[in-house]
């Protein structure tokens, strides 16, 4: 009985509705951002890259995400833009989460000193004042003037007095009147102060002390001994007279003060009543970087949320579309149900000018209406997106009127639009969850030919073999997409389905290996923690100890089983929960699975449980080079190295030297780190690696026979991988028979094979590798090559239209670089140029600097200019 509700549950759960653009001709929405790109200058690429990113969302590569936040962050041009994008690439690394790491503490960060952001850039209402700014960072001394003390620099006549209450403050007229040109006027000007050596300044709101700090200002351009407080009084004078080069000097010195979000709260309100740019944006930078927990600070809601604040923001330079998006996915991360959530996102919708930032704030803000149950406002607010162009929120629509009783009009609706568009597999998805019996499983069996990738037929298939008792069959089902995809929800339901046939060994591995995604995760409708079940499922299994559990690992990773080594480790650590390479490897492992998220949660805590210096250094260099800092990884690596030679120190600078195409000189001198890795003390599972990699430069240096002596060494300590590498060698001596024999026994080995399958039919006939293609398609629809090669081999039959629907299919759900290229020469070939033009442009949206494509694409330009 209770399974039996298990079962309903899942059934009734439906897909969200995905947050981000999602445009129908995906293909032609790129090349049209990089057309534009191309074209556009420079003050609007920040834009362009941000309209980009917000298209690839929708693919979850969180690599070309970086690209295009690291793009936009090296064209942003000014002080706003270069704040709050280097704040999301902080974000997008979780820096707040590395123990004895904080941003605003110079000398540790993960990249660039943050108070670079705010130099060499200029504001809408300040002069640039970069090297002035410097200056103040080298102060190491504030003091404030004494109410007797004064200041001379080169001596000049004091020509003026200006009296503050009972108080007389000399002041050189000339100097005075070079601040600003109100008093210009009034000292120099037809006023009746030029005529007066003594001027009554007592109801100007400056203070004796702040006017005398003035004075000094007017003759040595210095701040450097004055405190904040008197700064402050200056700032507010330059603004009432106009003392533009007084006001920038103030605005960089506050800037260089804040410190903490108590620094930013306080000095916030100064910057935001003087329209302080620098300030504000020094301020504004400390708030992003306490993200998450700053937007659950009242006074930052405050200054971000209100309609006051954001008005002040907007009049200090500082309400921005981009702003505003960040902090609306950080929020919606969080809780997508929160007030200030919605709060963040009406705010995104006030600043959206262009038609697709308004389509994509009024989409998330009916995503966000969806899950808060407000369905007549979900439906509202997915109507107006829709208006602006994005034709899925019309799903949104049908969605909201399903949840309001209403599932014919949400059948006809998505009946509608896939009749008037290009068949799209969440089409027939979201059409599935209004139909019934024979119609809903068609749907999903559509959805599932046009797009592999949607979870959701899967889950319905597997639930329609348990409700016919067939729960092997359901396993089946579910285990098509976790061969490929690594989702928490698939992983759930495939635990239950194991409990119900009592094999809690299973259950056990699905919901450890579910916990590295998702530590928190909720299940049985978010009644019971997955730590919970692992607690109730101890009970069914045998409990080993820890020398026995790296016993199962090595057996688990010799059969290339990667959930069944996630599981493993996620036991192990239970035993040494602050252990830094155990949650190293499993980092390894989430990355292996695509899982780049959870992989970089893994490594921040590889490296905050880090037992020395020298291992800390080495999972920095590891974080820093999987999230593109190439660079700052190699010196993390130079630095544990000189600590302690380590095998994870030399293994790491090798193989981020090695990620780039190597000379012989570049490849000797990585071998050579190698080596000294496998001289290191370390474990067989990392040696394996090590002697793999060892071995395919080798290869690549043709030194066969020290390759085949690594892969042996290798594959004698349970690298079944190594199999790969034997039949490449196999290969390249002309041995196709013994190459193919030698993938054969990885197949027979492996757990996940379909890499093995695509590899071992590069060393057969035609026929034979079409059959392991197929296979490999079968087992992970997401690799490929095996598109390119059975298109390729079409192309070679002269089967042209076929050639290109077999890259359509596959381009329609993974827009790939390569099979976007391979499609753009097939057109090129059949003189289809404007559509050879369109798969390049889309290509180089994904990667401008690909020269293959680059190439192709001046071809097909070269031609289309011949024509006309």
């Amino acid at each position: 009985m209770r399974f039996a509700k298990l079962v309903d549950r899942f059934k009734s759960t439906q897909p969200p509705i995905e947050p981000c653009l999602k445009p129908i001709n995906f293909v032609e929405s790129l090349a049209d951002v990089y057309r534009r790109l191309e074209k556009c200058s420079p003050s609007d690429r920040v834009a362009l890259y941000i309209e980009q990113y917000s298209m690839l969302r929708g693919l979850g590569d969180m690599k070309l995400l970086r690209r295009c936040l690291r793009a936009a962050q090296q064209g942003a041009a000014d002080v706003h833009a270069k704040v709050v994008l280097d704040a999301w690439l902080r974000f997008e690394r979780r820096e707040d989460e590395l123990a004895g790491f904080h941003l605003m503490q110079g000398g540790d960060a993960m990249s660039e000193c943050p108070e670079s952001n705010l130099i060499c850039g200029c504001g809408s209402n300040s002069i640039c004042c970069c090297q002035y700014y410097e200056k103040m960072n080298a102060l190491n001394n504030v003091h404030t003037l004494d109410r007797n003390e004064s200041f001379s620099g080169e001596e000049e006549k004091e020509d003026v007095l200006f009296c503050i209450g009972d108080e007389e403050v000399h002041c050189v007229r000339s100097k005075f009147a070079a601040l600003s040109p109100p008093f210009a006027a009034m000292l120099y000007g037809n006023f009746a102060e030029s005529k007066e050596a003594k001027i009554n300044f007592s109801l100007n709101g400056i203070s004796a002390e702040g006017m005398r700090a003035v004075e000094i200002y007017s003759r040595t351009k210095r701040l450097d001994m004055f405190g904040p407080e008197i700064v402050l009084e200056l700032l507010s004078f330059s603004n009432k007279f106009c003392c533009k080069e007084m006001k920038s000097a103030c605005d960089a010195y506050l800037a260089s003060l804040v410190n903490s979000l108590n620094d930013a709260l306080i000095l916030m309100e100064y910057g935001l009543e003087e329209t302080s740019y620098l300030l504000v944006a020094s301020c504004l930078q400390v708030l992003l970087s306490e993200l998450p927990r700053s937007l659950r600070n009242p006074g930052v809601m405050k200054i971000l949320c209100s309609p006051e604040g954001r008005e002040r923001l907007f009049q200090a330079g500082h309400a921005s579309f981009l702003l505003y998006y960040f902090l609306s996915l950080v929020s919606m991360e969080e809780s997508m149900v929160s007030n200030i959530t919605v709060m963040l996102l009406e705010r995104l919708k006030e600043c959206s000018t262009e038609r697709w930032q308004k389509a994509l704030s009024l989409h998330l803000l009916g995503c966000v209406m969806l899950d808060r149950k407000n369905y007549s406002g979900a439906e509202h607010y997915f109507e107006a997106a829709s208006e602006y162009g994005h034709v899925y929120s019309i799903a949104g629509i049908a969605r909201a009127k399903y949840k309001q009783g209403q599932q014919y009009l949400a059948h006809m609706m998505i009946d509608s639009l896939i009749s008037k568009n290009t068949m799209v597999g969440w089409m027939y998805q979201e059409r599935s969850l209004y139909g019934v019996g024979r119609e809903k499983l068609l749907d999903a069996i559509s959805a599932t030919g046009l797009d592999p990738m949607l979870s959701y037929p899967y889950k319905y298939r597997a639930l329609v073999k348990v409700e016919e008792k067939q729960i092997k069959a359901a396993v089946l089902e579910i285990d098509k997409i976790i061969g490929f995809r690594f989702l928490p929800d698939c992983l759930e339901l495939r635990a239950w389905f194991f409990i119900a046939l009592e094999d809690y060994g299973s259950a056990m591995r699905d919901v450890r290996a579910l916990l590295t995604l998702e530590p928190n995760y909720k299940m049985f409708n978010a009644k019971v923690s997955g730590g919970q079940l692992v607690d109730l499922l101890s009970h069914q299994v045998q409990q080993i100890n820890q020398a026995e559990c790296w016993m199962q690992l090595y057996e688990r990773w010799s059969s290339v089983d990667d959930i069944g080594s996630l599981a493993v480790i996620h036991q192990m650590l239970d035993i040494e929960p602050k252990r830094g390479l155990l949650w190293f490897r499993q980092s390894l492992l989430l990355l292996r699975l695509n899982s780049q998220k959870a992989a970089m949660r893994s490594l921040r805590l590889a490296r905050n449980n880090s037992i020395s210096e020298h291992e800390r250094l080495v999972y920095e260099g590891w974080i820093l080079y999987d999230t593109g800092n190439r660079e700052e990884a190699l010196s993390r690596a130079e630095k544990s190295i000189a600590i302690q030679r380590s095998f994870e120190a030399f293994f790491l600078k090798a193989y981020v030297l090695a990620d780039t195409s190597l000379d012989s000189e570049a490849s000797s001198y990585v071998i050579r780190l190698l080596e000294e890795a496998l001289k290191c003390p370390s474990d067989g599972l990392r040696k394996g690696q090590a002697l793999n990699n060892l071995a395919s430069i080798y290869v690549d240096c043709d030194k066969l026979e020290l390759a085949a002596t690594c892969y042996t060494n290798a594959l004698h300590i349970k690298h079944t991988r190594a199999h790969q590498g034997l039949a490449r060698l196999y290969h390249l001596k002309n041995q196709r028979k013994a190459a193919y024999d030698e993938m054969t026994k990885l197949i027979d080995k492996a757990h996940y094979k379909a890499s093995a399958y695509e590899k071992r039919s590069e060393y057969c006939d035609r026929d034979m590798a079409q059959h392991d293609l197929n296979m490999a398609t079968q087992l992970d629809p997401l690799r490929t090559y095996p598109y390119r090669y059975r298109a390729a081999v079409l192309m070679d039959d002269q089967k042209e239209v076929e050639a290109v629907e077999e890259l359509t299919r596959a381009i329609a759900f993974k827009p790939d670089l390569q099979m976007l290229h391979l499609r753009a020469a097939f057109f090129e070939s059949m003189g289809d140029l404007s559509s050879a033009l369109q798969d390049c442009e889309a290509a180089l949206c994904l990667d401008p600097k690909h020269m293959e494509t680059l190439d192709l694409y001046h071809r097909a330009q070269g031609r289309v200019t011949e024509q006309k």
